[in-house]
């Protein structure tokens, strides 16, 4: 690398808070960083050794800065944004881990439709014409309720659930305004119990494979608790030989992958979504308090040409639950303080608590998944130990916030 770069790094893209563990295990392992991210103030930019203010989608830009470099590997997290860019820079430096280009077409969910039928799942009906007007008028032929969103989102920006046809221009005109692609599907919102599924592949088969129920922030869908999953045997196997199906599809022979889906009264599933990469949401700290596993070791292992299935063998088997922490007011306000967060961390079965936000920060409603301000992850040997633990702290534990009008209000007194 050139000589204001420190020699064979790990360049990670994207410096978010769910990036925080991946400096954090290279670090663990005297491995330097390069991290590339545009925002000057991305919270993981302190864990890392230098720093690219680059978007991570901006692959030739990362390149150019590079220079001659020679990493000892490339690596993403739990962000959709950075995916092209890794498998670009991936074939341009020769690592030996490149993420599969294929793995892409899940950023399009229309795309993702398609492979999912061509794997033999159970579908419904959606609709995703590139004009926005066709988009309302053949949404308008679909069963309501429906799903509006951009069709290259994540993170439940941009979505809205509607009930009748007269609704359907605003919501797509809300769901373009958050779309890179300007491209807005159109889905039949599918009944039945929503699960998430995290599995890490190696050589083609599921070598992990975690379940988890989830439960949704009130009037949104946005999630607000993940927990373990209890289910049969055979329900179990169903959904890991789906999401393997589903990897094999997507070009995803080594690495990690998530699925949304929903779990019909029939005992069928309908997969809503993919992510061709590590989940987000503080998951690898709920897979490690229920089986003790390391999904991020297991992914800097792979991005070096390491063996890495060591990280994912089971080493318990708890329950656990995980709770993301979220602003309770309607409108932005400022931080003031947290509350209670000691004793909160001095519970029994208490794991983890991560805090994003700081006094003094601006604090946006919980109404999409990149508005988290914290995290809980509690454990047990049961799903009602786990939840139990998990209200316990979540009781103590409070965000005190100053809403933004009286911040504007008293700006503006003499």
């Amino acid at each position: 690398m050139p000589e204001h770069w420190p020699r064979d790094a790990l360049i990670v893209l994207g410096a978010s808070e769910e990036q925080i563990p991946l400096y954090q295990e290279a670090r663990r392992r005297g491995i330097p960083t390069v991290a590339v991210d545009m925002r000057p103030d991305a919270p993981a930019l302190s864990f890392a050794d230098a720093a690219l203010k680059i978007s991570t989608r901006n692959t030739d830009a990362i390149a150019d800065a590079l220079g001659d470099a020679c990493p000892a590997g490339i690596v993403g997290g739990a962000s959709d944004a950075a995916l092209a860019s890794w498998h670009e820079l991936g074939l341009r430096y020769g690592t030996t881990y490149v993420y599969p280009r294929s793995a892409l077409a899940a950023n399009d969910k229309a795309t993702f439709h398609a492979i999912a039928a061509s794997c033999g799942i159970t579908g419904y009906g959606w609709t995703a014409p590139d004009n926005p007007d066709e988009v309302v008028a053949e949404a308008a032929g679909l069963r309501f309720p429906l799903m509006i969103k951009p069709a290259d989102g994540s993170g439940s920006k941009g979505v809205t659930r509607i009930t009748r046809p007269d609704d359907l221009p605003a919501a797509v005109a809300y769901a373009r305004s958050y779309c890179a692609s300007q491209t807005v599907i159109a889905e039949e919102f599918v009944q039945g119990r929503p699960l998430a599924i995290e599995v890490f592949m190696r050589d083609g088969r599921a070598l992990m494979t975690c379940v988890k129920d989830k439960e949704f922030v009130d009037g949104s869908f946005v999630v607000r608790r993940l927990r373990t999953a209890q289910l049969s045997s055979a329900t179990h196997n169903q959904l890991e030989a789906t999401v393997e199906r589903l990897c094999r599809a997507l070009g995803i022979v080594n690495g990690p992958a998530n699925f949304d889906l929903v779990l019909g009264a029939d005992g069928r599933e309908r997969v809503i979504e993919a992510n061709a990469r590590l989940g987000g949401d503080g998951v690898p700290r709920l897979l490690a308090a229920a089986y003790g596993v390391d999904v991020v070791r297991a992914l800097i292992a792979l991005a070096l040409g390491e063996p890495f299935g060591s990280h994912l063998m089971p080493t318990r088997a708890a329950h656990a639950v995980l709770e993301l922490i979220g602003s309770p007011l309607a409108v932005e306000g400022e931080l003031v303080t947290w509350e209670g967060v000691a004793e909160a961390r001095n519970t029994p079965g208490i794991t983890d608590i991560e805090l994003y936000a700081k006094p003094g920060d601006l604090v946006r409603p919980h109404d999409q998944s990149g508005h988290k301000i914290g995290l809980i992850v509690a454990a047990g040997p049961s799903v009602a130990d786990a939840s139990s633990a998990l209200e316990t702290a979540r009781a103590l534990i409070r965000p005190i916030i100053r809403p933004r009008p009286f911040l504007a209000a008293t700006k503006g007194e003499s």
